[in-house]
């Protein structure tokens, strides 16, 4: 697989990639890496919430307020 990025993203790769001691290369598979394994674990959230909801299992706004303010006060 190729990927092309423009001369400014580059940069940034290049840059970042220094300052974090890591060959380029290696420090964007990392990044494609771990990028996918957020994006899973998101998906799989959002799957679960969505199957709380087509269950009736979920917080109405009031009792959601209600905890936001408790959460604040504290």
């Amino acid at each position: 697989m190729e990927v092309h990025f423009s001369p400014e993203m580059e940069n940034r790769i290049t840059e970042a990639a220094a300052h974090s001691g890591y060959p380029t290369e290696e420090y964007v598979r990392e990044l494609v890496e771990r990028y996918l394994d957020e994006d899973t674990t998101f998906r799989d959230a959002v799957r679960k919430g969505f199957a709380s909801l087509d269950s009736g299992n979920f917080v109405d706004e009031e009792e959601m307020n209600s905890r936001v303010q408790r959460m604040l006060r504290s």
